[in-house]
């Protein structure tokens, strides 16, 4: 099962990067049609992952949570204002329910997984784990929100305040993320049950994806889209994450590399 989830992982992960890598290389409609494909695949990825890797519990936990709670939230929002602030969708991104892309919830869920499990990997403390998992999922909407802004996918009423170079959107829109990632973090172990309490070599592909979503994102805003300021915001954001990471998979391989010379070294001498 685990072969068989790495593979499918992989697989998808890897239709995701050449959609993404497209993304710049295309505008107006073409572009808008890219993001939904990219957004499903990224569904399709990480449900599909927590499915073969976690079990039935934990596939559902994770759509209940942050593709039915995402959906939630926003349609409470378009309605309301709370908590994101007051906004729009246009049409772009396909057909809507009560006001909202059904594209979007499953945004959502493309990324909360890959945030739990980077946090997983790095903190085992449970309080620690939630809070890195939670800003894991937030920070990621420093790229998301001004790149879709840019695109006209939605337009925000009221802008102000907002982050210094990031105008056209308000703080409130990353408080409400932070709010929003915190709810699904919290109750992700209660409901998925102990499947999701550790990590394991399967879940490799959920780091990579992680990781490209970081490095990819401050490459595009910074040199193909002319959003140098949210790169700046994302980078710093979303790094505060993806760095640990990264650190955490290379000291991982460093005993096994260390492990393995002087194994040779026996075989040799005693050939």
């Amino acid at each position: 099962m685990t072969r068989l989830a790495r593979g499918y992982a992989w697989a998808l992960l890897a239709l995701l990067v050449l959609a993404q890598i497209g993304y710049p290389l295309t505008e107006g409609t073409t572009r808008a049609r890219l993001t939904v494909a990219t957004v499903v695949l990224g569904y399709l990825l990480s449900v599909g992952h927590a499915l073969l890797t976690r079990g039935t519990r934990t596939a559902l936990a994770l759509v209940a949570l942050a593709t039915g709670g995402g959906f939630a939230i926003e349609a409470l929002g378009v309605a309301t204002g709370f908590p994101f602030g007051s906004y729009d969708y246009s049409g772009q991104l396909g057909p809507k329910l009560a006001g909202v892309p059904l594209i979007i919830p499953l945004a959502w869920t493309w990324m909360a997984w890959p945030a739990w499990l980077v946090a997983a990997r790095i903190v085992k403390w449970w309080p620690g784990r939630i809070a890195l998992a939670t800003l894991g999922l937030a920070t990621w909407d420093l790229f998301l929100d001004p790149q879709m802004v840019a695109e006209g996918h939605w337009v925000w009423r009221d802008a102000d305040p907002a982050l210094p170079g990031l105008a056209g959107i308000p703080v409130s829109n990353y408080l409400g993320w932070l709010l929003f990632a915190v709810l699904v973090m919290s109750a992700l172990r209660p409901l998925a049950g102990p499947a999701v309490a550790g990590t394991d070599t399967g879940d490799h592909p959920m780091y990579a994806l992680y990781l490209w979503t970081y490095g990819s994102s401050v490459l595009a805003h910074a040199v193909f889209l002319d959003l140098p300021a949210s790169a700046v915001w994302g980078a710093a954001g979303m790094g505060v994450i993806a760095v640990p990471l990264a650190v955490t998979l290379l000291r991982g391989r460093r005993p096994r590399d260390r492990d393995a010379g002087p194994a040779r070294h026996r075989v040799d001498a005693a050939a």
